[in-house]
């Protein structure tokens, strides 16, 4: 498991590039931030974390849990379900918005990201004095 990556892994490179490439501006791994998001957008209040299926227990074919050493697995599993839980509801009662995006599902989560993003660029925009 040391070779695994926790950090700049290729899933966060490309929703990183594709937020750049938008015109927004983040800060990485906001160690003051409940949980280090992996993207944090502070002008937006967004909260961004870009979840492995298996190593977060998403219910999908990639999440699929092993058969062998399952006590370790789901034990493993468990506790980083719950703290994905406690982070994302801790960020939302402090004002954040949170999206959470799926390695499975990178593509429509990162759309539906930059959606609330360009809204949230033109609410500070129309809402900014002339």
């Amino acid at each position: 498991m040391a070779a695994v990556k926790g950090k700049n892994t290729s899933p966060e490179k490309f929703v990183r590039s594709r937020i750049f490439a938008e015109g927004f501006r983040y800060r990485l791994y906001a160690k003051k931030l409940p949980g280090s998001p992996d993207l944090v957008l502070p002008r937006y209040y967004v909260a961004v974390f870009v979840h492995g299926c298996f190593w977060h227990g998403h219910d999908c074919p990639r999440g699929r849990r092993p058969r062998s050493n399952q006590e370790f697995w789901n034990n493993k599993i468990d506790r980083n379900i719950e703290r994905d839980r406690e982070s994302i509801a801790a960020l939302k009662n402090a004002g954040w918005s949170v999206h959470v995006l799926w390695t499975c599902e990178i593509e429509n989560g990162l759309e539906k990201l930059l959606q609330e993003l360009n809204e949230k660029r033109r609410n500070l925009k129309s809402s900014a004095p002339n």
